[in-house]
C-alpha cells in the first residue's frame, strides 16, 4: 500500500480494505469520490483490474471520478448512486450525476448499471452502446423521455424506470427481446405503445402508479409473463385477453376506476380488484338494460362469426367489444349471425349534423322476432365533449330510425334493447327535445338554449301529434371569417318537425333570441330577416314579410301553422338566402388534413390516413415511435361520408387486386370520428438495386354524398378541382428479391384453406399474403403458433433471402392446417396481433369474395335453396 499524498486524511488504507481482489466499495467512506482518485494514482495498475465499483454520487467530487472510470476497461458491475443524504424530512437526496462521459461506451465488459437516485433527464446515449448490459437501474431520476435507442441493449434481462417522469415510452422498446423484468412504476404514462406486446421473454412487469386509462391488447402476447402489477392507475377498462395468459399468476388491479371487468378475470384466483368501483356502471333508464347474469358466456372468434341460442339464453362478446345478451326463453331455436362491417355511404344515410361513431353492426336473419327484449351493447369512439350533442344507436328496418339508447361514458359503451334484428351503429346527433302535443296545447323548450320555445295553443290539433326540436348554435367567428362582414349576426337554427305531414288548426308561435348585440332598443328592422329552409334541398328564403314579426328586449316571436327549419339572421347583405345557404354548406364541412408515413422498419408500408384538423397533432405524436414521413398535407374541407382515393404515382404501384382498389388507386369514405386509415405495401415500376425512388401519394375525391347541396358539387367537377394533396415517399434501395414476382416453388403443393360456405384461400392467395409481409414475419409466425425453433430453423436455412423465409413460415403454417376448422379465423387474428390490420382486412374481403362467388354459383345452377323452393312452387302451379 502506498503512502498517502499530500491534502489526504491520512488514512488511504482504509480504502485498501475495500480493494479487494477485483471490488473495490468505496460508496461507504466519506470524501469516497477523493478516495478513488488518490488510490488510481498510487496503484493504478491494481485499480484497472477492478470489475465491480461503487462509488457515492452524492459528492461534489463525482465528476472528477467519473474521468477515470472509463480507464477500467475490465469492469462488469458499475454502481453510481445518490441517495446517501437525507434531508430535513429523512428523505434521501439525490445524487449529482446528470451525465455521463462519452467514454463511457468503451466499458464493453459492463453487464450492470445502477444510476438510481440521480438527476438524469434523459438517458445519456453512450448507455445505449454498452452492449453487453443486462441490467440497468434509473430509478428515482427525472427521466420525461427514453431514447430510441434503447432498444440498442438486446442483452438486457432487467430494466428499473420506477419513480421518473416517463410520459410515454418508444415504439423501439419491442427490440428488447432478452429482458424478463421491467419496473416502469411511479411515472406518468398515460398510453402504452402496443409494441410492449412484443416481449417474448418478460416475466414481471410493473405499470402501476401511473396515470394509463387503457392498456393496449397486445399485451395478451407476453406468453412469458408471470406477474403484472398495475394498481393505482385510471384504467376504466381491460382486456379479457390477459385471463388467457398461461403462465400469470399474479395480477394487481387495485385502486383504479373499473367499472365493469369481464367474468373471466373476475373469476381469477390471483387477481387483486380491491378499490375499484365494480358493478353495473349505473341504473339504466331504458327497458331492459340491465345485464342479464347466470346465463352462459361465449367468446366469437372473429368479428364475423355464427353462434345457436336456445332457451336458456347466453351472452355473446365478439373481439371488437360488441356484446349481444339473450335472457331466457327469448327464443326457442336459433342460429344467429354476426358481421361487423365498414360503413358504406350508399347504405348508411346520415341526417344532417350526425357524426358516426362506430363500426356497422348486422344481426342476421333480419327481422327474427324475439320474446323478450334482446340487449345489444355497443363500444363507440368518444367524441368531443358537446353539451349540444347526443349519443344513440341507430337501426334500420325500411328505413334508419334512432332507438332509445343508454350510454354508459365511463366504458365508453351505449346499450339498446331491440325485438328483432337488422343492422345497428353509434351515432352523435343535436339534442332532441320530445312532446306529445294534445288537445288542450303544451309548450317545448330546448335543452341547447332555454330562450327557445314553441307553444302549442288549445285546439292546434285535433288528435295527439309528436313534435321533435333540434337546436344547432352559430358562432358569430364563424359568420365574421365566412362572410368577411364583422356586423352579419344570426341567432341559433331551429330544426322542427313532427310525425305527420298535416298543418295545424291554429297558427304555433315560436320564440328565438335575438342574434348577440341585437335588442328591442336598438333594433333596425330592415336589417332583420327570417328565413325558412327545406332540409332536403336546403333552399334558405326570407319569409320575413309573410308573417307578423313581434319583438320583445330579447326575443323575437312568430307564428306558423306547418314545421321546418327557421334561422333569424340580423345583416346589410342581399341575398340573405345565398347567404344562408353557404354559411350552412360550411357547417357542415369539416377541415381535414392527410397523412403518408412509412414504416421505419420497413418502408415499403405506407401508412395512409384522413384526419380532423384539431386531431392531426395528437395522431402524429402517437406515430411518430413507429413511422416517418413529410408534414400532413394542406387543409381541405371533406363532408361527412364523402369518398376519396389515395393514388400512387411515379415509379411507386400496389397490388390492384385489393378489394378497395380502383383504377389502381386505395378508395376511401371520410367520416370525422373513425380512423379513416389504411396501411397498404407498396413496390417499385423501377430497379431499385442502383437507387432509391422518390414517389407520391395524391389523393383524389371520389363521389359525393347524395345530399350534398347542387351548388356545392358543381364546385367540385374538372379535374382540377377533384385533385385534393399530394405529399412525397421514397422507397430506399432494395436490399433483397423480396419485392420481386413471386414465383411458385414446387415444394409447396396446391392449398385449400376453408370450406365452400365460407371461401378458399388458395396457394395463390397466400403467395399475394407473403408479399406484404415485411421483416415482422417472425412475430407474425409466433402468432400463428409455430415455435421459436421451427422460426429459428426457417431463418437460418433460408438467411440471405427474405422472401423465401416468408414463404416458409405461411407454407408450413398453412399446410399443417389445412384441415383444421377455423384456420383462416386463426390467420386474421394472427395478422390483427401482429398489427398488421390491412393484411387481415384483405384476407376477410378474400372470404367475404369467395361465399359470395360460392352462392351465386349455386343459384345459377339451382342448387340452392331458394332456387328449389321456386321450383317446387312453379310445379305445383
Amino acid at each position: 500500500m502506498a503512502e498517502s499524498l499530500p491534502g489526504e486524511v491520512g488514512n488511504i488504507g482504509k480504502a485498501d480494505v475495500h480493494l479487494a481482489d477485483n471490488r473495490l466499495n468505496l460508496d461507504v467512506f466519506p470524501n469516497s469520490t477523493g478516495r478513488f482518485s488518490v488510490l488510481y494514482k498510487t496503484r493504478k495498475a491494481e485499480v484497472q483490474q477492478v470489475e465491480f465499483l461503487r462509488l457515492n454520487c452524492n459528492e461534489e467530487q463525482i465528476d472528477s471520478s467519473l474521468a477515470i472510470v472509463p480507464e477500467l476497461r475490465r469492469l462488469k458491475s458499475l454502481v453510481l448512486k445518490g441517495g446517501h443524504l437525507k434531508d430535513e424530512y429523512g428523505a434521501c437526496q439525490r445524487g449529482l450525476l446528470a451525465t455521463l462521459p462519452v467514454e463511457f461506451r468503451h466499458l464493453q465488459h459492463l453487464t450492470h448499471l445502477d444510476l438510481s437516485f440521480n438527476s438524469f433527464t434523459s438517458v445519456p446515449e453512450c448507455v445505449t452502446e454498452l452492449k453487453e448490459l443486462t441490467v440497468l437501474l434509473l430509478s428515482h431520476n427525472q427521466l420525461a423521455t427514453l431514447p430510441g435507442s434503447i432498444g440498442k441493449l438486446a442483452k438486457l434481462t432487467f430494466l428499473s424506470l420506477m419513480k421518473n417522469q416517463l410520459r410515454v415510452l418508444p415504439g423501439s422498446i419491442n427490440e428488447l427481446a432478452a429482458l424478463q423484468r421491467a419496473n416502469i412504476s411511479e411515472n406518468e404514462l398515460e398510453q402504452l405503445p402496443d409494441e410492449i406486446g412484443n416481449l417474448p421473454n418478460c416475466a414481471q412487469l410493473d405499470l402501476s402508479g401511473n396515470r394509463l386509462t387503457t392498456i393496449p391488447s397486445s399485451l395478451a402476447n407476453l406468453k412469458s409473463l408471470e406477474e403484472l402489477y398495475l394498481h393505482s392507475n385510471q384504467l376504466v377498462t381491460v382486456p379479457t385477453s390477459l385471463a388467457h395468459l398461461p403462465k400469470l399468476s399474479r395480477l394487481d388491479l387495485q385502486n383504479n376506476s373499473l367499472r365493469f371487468v369481464p367474468a373471466e378475470i373476475q373469476n381469477l384466483p390471483y387477481v387483486n380488484l380491491k378499490g375499484n368501483p365494480i358493478g353495473e356502471a349505473e341504473s339504466p333508464n331504458i327497458k331492459g338494460c340491465a345485464k342479464p347474469k347466470d346465463i352462459p358466456v361465449r367468446y366469437l372468434a372473429s368479428d364475423t362469426d355464427s353462434f345457436i341460442v336456445t332457451t336458456e339464453g347466453c351472452k355473446v362478446v365478439l373481439p371488437c367489444g360488441i356484446e349481444i345478451h339473450f335472457p331466457p326463453e327469448a327464443l326457442s331455436l336459433a342460429v344467429i349471425t354476426c358481421r361487423v362491417i365498414s360503413p358504406d355511404p350508399q347504405q348508411v344515410k346520415l341526417t344532417h349534423h350526425d357524426f358516426l361513431l362506430s363500426q356497422v353492426l348486422e344481426l342476421l336473419p333480419h327481422g327474427i322476432q324475439f320474446e323478450k327484449e334482446v340487449l345489444i351493447w355497443m363500444p363507440y369512439i368518444p367524441p368531443q365533449s358537446d353539451h349540444q350533442r347526443e349519443l344513440v344507436i341507430r337501426t334500420f328496418s325500411e328505413s334508419w330510425s334512432d332507438l332509445d339508447t343508454k350510454v354508459f361514458e365511463s366504458q365508453y359503451l351505449a346499450c339498446c334493447s331491440v325485438l328483432h334484428f337488422s343492422w345497428f351503429l353509434v351515432i352523435s346527433r343535436l339534442k332532441e327535445n320530445k312532446c306529445t302535443v294534445p288537445l288542450e296545447g303544451t309548450r317545448l323548450f330546448s335543452s341547447v338554449d332555454p330562450n327557445i320555445k314553441v307553444t302549442f295553443p288549445a285546439g292546434a290539433v285535433t288528435e295527439s301529434r309528436k313534435v321533435k326540436m333540434q337546436v344547432l348554435p352559430v358562432a358569430a367567428g364563424d359568420l365574421h371569417e365566412l362572410l368577411q362582414d364583422q356586423d352579419s349576426m344570426a341567432s341559433p337554427l331551429l330544426c322542427l318537425s313532427q310525425n305527420t305531414t298535416d298543418n295545424f288548426l291554429k297558427p304555433v308561435k315560436i320564440q328565438l333570441p335575438l342574434p348577440s348585440g341585437v335588442t328591442g332598443l336598438n333594433l333596425d328592422r330592415s336589417k332583420l330577416h327570417l328565413l325558412h329552409g327545406d332540409p332536403e334541398v336546403q333552399d334558405w328564403k326570407d319569409i320575413t314579410n309573410q308573417v307578423v314579426l313581434e319583438f320583445t328586449h330579447l326575443y323575437a316571436l312568430f307564428e306558423v301553422d306547418h314545421f321546418s327549419w327557421y334561422w333569424l339572421w340580423y345583416t346589410t347583405k342581399t341575398y340573405v338566402g345565398g347567404i344562408a345557404k353557404k354559411v350552412y354548406e360550411r357547417l357542415r364541412r369539416w377541415q381535414v388534413n392527410f397523412l403518408v408515413l412509412q414504416r421505419k422498419k420497413d418502408p415499403e408500408q405506407i401508412f395512409l390516413q384522413c384526419v380532423p384538423k384539431h386531431k392531426v397533432e395528437t395522431v402524429c405524436k402517437k406515430l411518430e415511435t413507429r413511422y416517418r414521413g413529410p408534414e400532413p398535407s394542406d387543409i381541405v374541407e371533406m363532408f361527412e361520408g364523402e369518398q376519396f382515393f389515395a393514388g400512387f404515382e411515379k415509379g411507386i404501384k400496389i397490388d390492384s387486386d385489393r378489394p378497395d382498389c380502383v383504377d389502381g388507386r386505395i378508395g376511401f369514405t371520410f367520416y370525422s370520428h373513425l380512423k379513416n386509415s389504411k396501411e397498404v405495401y407498396v413496390s417499385t415500376e423501377a430497379d431499385r438495386k442502383t437507387k432509391a425512388v422518390k414517389g407520391q401519394v395524391s389523393f383524389y375525391r371520389g363521389s359525393l354524398p347524395e345530399n350534398i347541396p347542387e351548388e356545392a358539387a358543381k364546385k367540385r367537377k374538372g379535374p382540377d378541382s377533384m385533385w385534393l394533396a399530394t405529399l412525397p415517399i421514397k422507397l430506399p434501395k432494395q436490399k433483397s428479391k423480396f419485392h420481386d414476382e413471386p414465383r411458385m416453388d414446387p415444394s409447396y403443393p396446391p392449398l385449400n384453406l376453408g370450406d365452400e360456405e365460407t371461401g378458399y384461400l388458395t396457394e395463390a392467395n397466400l403467395l399475394s399474403i407473403a408479399r406484404r409481409i415485411g421483416p415482422e414475419w417472425q412475430n407474425i409466425g409466433i402468432n400463428l403458433g409455430l415455435s421459436y425453433s421451427q422460426l429459428e430453423r426457417i431463418g437460418y436455412n433460408h438467411r440471405d433471402d427474405l422472401d423465401k423465409q416468408i414463404l416458409e413460415m405461411l407454407f408450413t403454417w398453412a399446410q399443417c392446417n389445412e384441415s383444421v376448422p377455423g384456420c383462416i379465423s386463426q390467420l386474421i387474428q394472427a395478422m390483427k396481433k401482429s398489427d398488421r390490420e390491412d393484411i387481415a382486412e384483405e384476407i376477410h374481403c378474400i372470404i367475404e369474395l369467395g361465399r359470395r362467388k360460392y352462392h351465386d354459383s349455386i343459384r345459377r345452377v339451382g342448387l340452392s335453396q331458394e332456387s328449389s323452393n321456386e321450383d317446387s312452387a312453379i310445379a305445383m302451379v
